[in-house]
């Protein structure tokens, strides 16, 4: 699938800036210059980028260039203060990015739902602007998703295009201006668990990952990226020297359960895919993550429980369960809190590390598997 082309700054590389201050007879450095100012500062306009010359400004401007700063078109806030942003491309094309203070919703054993430290205000302009000891991002990667997950609402969009690393880039780079928060400085994760399946968009996922290592300042320990289970692209992904960590999207214990929520296992089954996660080379102290979203009365009893416990047997592993996140479009029910903690249960028994995700933004369909573009959901958005 194609990109969308533009003529944005931000994407470009150091050598791919400096090849083009020197191809406008600029000295190398003019490239550091428009790195420092779009990654580090976060412009939005080349007039800000005080260190260039008035004549090359210029002259970048009449040969079409732009910094290329997605526009947050809409924003939704939760009562648990988390922000659902709908930016707005150079092509009119939207994508879903997710603001969570204090984390991504808390990995917690016993699946409490503990309140957050930051209440959300009548309208989002009034959001204190508090510094935060960890705050998470979630980032999409195309627009809309092809995998059709069957209890996703992104599913329901069908994919258009894939973003550009600078769309991916930018994402992050909007949300951090619009929240006054600047890494390195404050703790700041990334999930690249959005719209989107990024290993579909990997030379662009991998673009961006490199952008923003060297440039925003985020290193690859704070970032995880999920797949839904792209099993070469799974093996291509270990080999690389920067890296986030991985998440693999599990939600089913046995082929013909998998396959009917995940209709991508009949091309990667899971012994296929549980091959590659075995053979990933984690690094020191790193462990593989799965994540199951727990459906009632289709994944959730105790003998799916027992079948995972056989999937990861002996890996140096851990499992995020992630109770379903409702919505009316979608045939499945959230199971029952004493099925999730039962289910959590068997895994601990067996010495595999599980965790229950608290939800976040539920309210505002920002929690996981509810990004779908969604206009009309509280008296909060603006």
């Amino acid at each position: 699938m194609l990109s969308q082309p533009s003529n944005s700054l931000l994407g470009l590389n150091l050598r791919e800036l400096t090849n083009l201050a020197l191809g406008s007879a600029q000295p190398a450095y003019r490239g550091q210059q428009l790195f420092d100012a779009l990654y580090r500062q976060r412009i939005d306009r080349l007039d800000q980028v005080s260190t260039l010359p008035l004549d090359y400004r210029a002259r970048l401007a009449e040969e079409g260039w732009g910094v290329g700063l997605p526009k947050i078109a809409r924003q939704f806030v939760s009562s648990d203060g988390t922000i659902r942003y709908l930016v707005e491309l150079s092509d009119g094309e939207t994508v879903e990015t997710v603001w969570m203070p204090e984390g991504d919703g808390g990995e917690r054993g016993d699946g409490s739902e503990a309140g957050d430290e930051i209440e959300a205000a009548a309208d989002v302009e009034h959001v204190e602007r508090v510094m935060v000891r960890r705050s998470t991002i979630c980032v999409s990667s195309q627009v809309g998703c092809a995998v059709n997950c069957k209890f996703c609402f992104t599913a329901l969009l069908g994919v258009k295009r894939n973003l550009e690393a600078g769309e991916i880039v930018g994402q992050i780079a909007a949300v951090l201006r619009d929240r006054g928060v600047d890494p390195p400085l404050q703790r700041v994760n990334l999930v690249f668990m959005g719209m989107g399946e990024p290993f579909l968009n990997y030379d662009n996922f991998m673009k961006s990952v490199r952008l923003l290592v060297e440039g925003v300042g985020i290193p690859e320990s704070r970032m995880t990226v999920s797949t839904a289970g792209i099993v070469p692209r799974i093996r291509d992904f270990g080999q690389e020297p920067v890296r986030p960590k991985l998440a693999i999207s599990l939600n089913g214990s046995n082929d013909a359960l998998r396959s009917a929520v995940m209709p991508l296992n009949r091309k990667w089954n899971l012994a296929e895919l549980m091959k590659a996660a075995r053979e990933f080379p984690l690094r020191t102290r790193e462990r593989m993550t799965f994540e199951y979203v727990l459906i009632e009365g289709v994944n959730d009893a105790p003998e799916q429980a027992r079948e995972v416990v056989e999937l990861v047997r002996g890996m140096r592993a851990r499992i995020n369960l992630i109770a379903l996140n409702p919505g009316t479009e979608l045939p499945y029910r959230t199971p029952e809190q004493e099925r999730v903690v039962a289910f959590r249960e068997i895994l601990v028994a067996a010495g595999i590390p599980a965790f229950v995700r608290r939800p976040r933004g539920r309210d505002i369909f920002a929690a996981c598997g509810q990004l779908k573009k969604t206009m009309e959901v509280s008296p909060r958005s603006t």
